[in-house]
């Protein structure tokens, strides 16, 4: 089992969309996959179609059960039609009270106690989280195996991307402490982008400078992925012969290989 969480300390970059899109790829696929939102807006519980709920809270702090507070996903509702779902796709729901998870446990360890359930059980765990670092996102670096990091080619969520790279590299002491391995960079997903910009082509350029073949192909900023939001849906399953749902197929076979 696999724990991917999507990262960036800048709000508005494409986290749950890339979150989303990602576990209901992978779904797709055959894998057993659980999306959870650990972010207080609720988003992707929003973005795949089920309600806002306290599941992450009651899972933490609570100290329920993963079959009290999963929902599973018809596939219906992100599959590519004319094409079998050959896995299984849940939903741990979030909402408000997720903030309050860090008020209310002291046990840095929670996520990775709780995730570790499902070793046998689940393929992938797919993290959706706040741009606001907290102690939850302490508690989930101990839990995660690997990180995508989506971040548009502007200043504001680059820097974001460099923020969020440092705590990870700031969490790394403790996993050590406890004989957990280093935390992979899966990979840097641009995102939004816009290619006949200098300013989007300089900043693709630098990141790749940096990054290398970490930096993965960009999703172009097209009107499929506001539609696709409006009808909360995975862009494959409104469009699936568009340029937009090609894109985001490339990215969730990088990670399905990275599996």
């Amino acid at each position: 089992m696999q724990v991917i969480t999507l990262l960036n300390e800048k709000g508005g970059v494409g986290k749950t969309t890339l979150a989303t899109h990602i576990a209901a790829g992978l779904a797709i696929k055959g894998k057993r996959v659980i999306l959870v939102d650990a972010d207080p807006q609720g988003h992707a519980s929003v973005a795949m179609g089920v309600e806002r709920a306290p599941g992450l809270y009651d899972l933490l702090v609570r100290e329920l059960s993963f079959s009290d507070v999963l929902r599973p996903i018809a596939p219906e509702n992100y599959a590519v039609e004319g094409q079998e779902v050959k896995g299984q796709l849940y939903l741990v729901p979030s909402n408000a009270e997720t903030r309050a998870i860090p008020l209310m446990t002291s046990d840095g360890l929670i996520v990775l106690k709780r995730f570790s359930e499902l070793e046998n059980a689940i393929d992938a765990i797919i993290v959706d989280t706040s741009p606001t670092p907290s102690l939850l996102h302490a508690s989930i670096y101990m839990a995660t195996h690997s990180i995508v990091y989506p971040t548009e080619c502007e200043y504001l969520s680059l820097d974001g991307l460099m923020q969020s790279l440092q705590h990870k590299d700031m969490l790394q002491p403790t996993r050590n402490q406890w004989g957990l391995s280093s935390i992979e960079v899966m990979g840097i997903v641009p995102m939004k982008y816009r290619s006949k910009t200098v300013l989007h082509q300089h900043n693709l350029s630098k990141l790749r400078e940096q990054f290398g073949d970490k930096v993965w192909t960009p999703l172009a900023l097209r009107t499929a992925w506001g539609e696709a939001s409006l009808m909360r849906r995975p862009v494959f399953n409104i469009a699936p012969e568009s340029k937009a749902s090609s894109e985001i197929w490339q990215i969730i076979n990088r990670v399905q290989e990275a599996l």
